[in-house]
């Protein structure tokens, strides 16, 4: 298997850090020490901080500040502004995600020849464990992750598009990767290019979803609304739900409306730890 290199954030740090996630998550109400959720990760206390830190950028206490239901109601209070501007912006041009620059072709499953669409997997590293990457002759149109073992990963993103033929290709799905989950490379002169491949619905939402800034959130109604369609959050969600672009297309923003994090296709505690470390990003920044 042909990886990209080992990002800053690696996958053996990630793993410590979500066997803390998933303890706090279910212990919370007891405010575990630093102590006892090290012993849960498998570390002394020193070593699990240092580790926690080089992954997130942030210590312990300020990630969990940061996934906090009050935080996450902060970041909610101006959510429709943004969306509001973002708008007013436009979407034809490149759109910004947070530092990482896009730029986007939006095709209907009928654009390609039903029998004739050839897609390129490879299976690389990322800051939240194992990810797989899917690639369109024209750009990235997959990104999942791992969890148990990679036949499953390949399967949730085959059965997204069930005519394409899945071709094995690391090499050709490594720089996609690279320019993903290397903060190196989100530069405006280097643009990503991804693929949406799906309905208008849920191209639209995709779309929308591009345009909620890393630090900041969103709900579904709010989603709904700026689509013209205020009724219509559950097909929102659904769609979001459909996003087969994970982090890229960054549907871990969409928050229940009290400030909860809501489910999440790849697991709760990962989508509890791309916003912590999205925090990290944003005050190094």
């Amino acid at each position: 298997m042909l990886d990209m290199p080992a990002p800053p954030a690696a996958t053996a740090d990630y793993a410590v850090v979500k066997r803390a996630i998933e303890f706090i998550s279910t212990h919370w109400r007891d405010q575990p020490s630093i102590d006892e959720i090290a012993e849960q990760a498998g570390l002394s206390p020193s070593h699990f901080q240092h580790v926690f830190r080089r992954w997130a950028g942030l210590t312990p206490k300020a990630f969990l500040q940061a996934i906090t239901i009050e935080r996450a109601r902060e970041l909610l209070r101006d959510s429709a502004t943004v969306l509001d501007a973002a708008y007013d912006v436009g979407l034809s041009g490149p759109s910004r995600l947070h530092d990482l620059f896009v730029t986007h072709e939006a095709l209907t499953p009928g654009d390609y020849r039903r029998d004739d669409l050839t897609l390129r997997y490879g299976f690389h590293l990322s800051p939240f464990g194992e990810s797989i990457v899917v690639a369109a002759p024209r750009g990235m149109a997959g990104l999942g992750f791992v969890d148990g073992d990679r036949e499953s990963a390949l399967a949730d993103m085959a059965r997204r598009w069930p005519r394409a033929r899945f071709v094995r290709d690391d090499a050709a799905t490594a720089p996609y990767a690279r320019r993903v989950f290397d903060p190196a490379f989100w530069r405006p002169d280097t643009p990503l290019r991804v693929v949406m491949i799906g309905t208008d619905f849920e191209v639209r939402v995709w779309e929308t979803l591009l345009c909620v800034p890393m630090g900041r959130a969103t709900t579904y109604s709010d989603i709904a609304r700026k689509l013209g369609k205020p009724k219509a959050a559950r097909a929102v969600g659904a769609a979001v739900g459909r996003n087969p672009i994970s982090f890229v297309v960054p549907c871990h923003r969409v928050l229940g409306r009290s400030g909860a994090l809501t489910g999440y296709h790849w697991g709760l505690a990962r989508k509890q730890a791309i916003i912590g470390w999205e925090a990290g990003q944003v005050g190094a920044a």
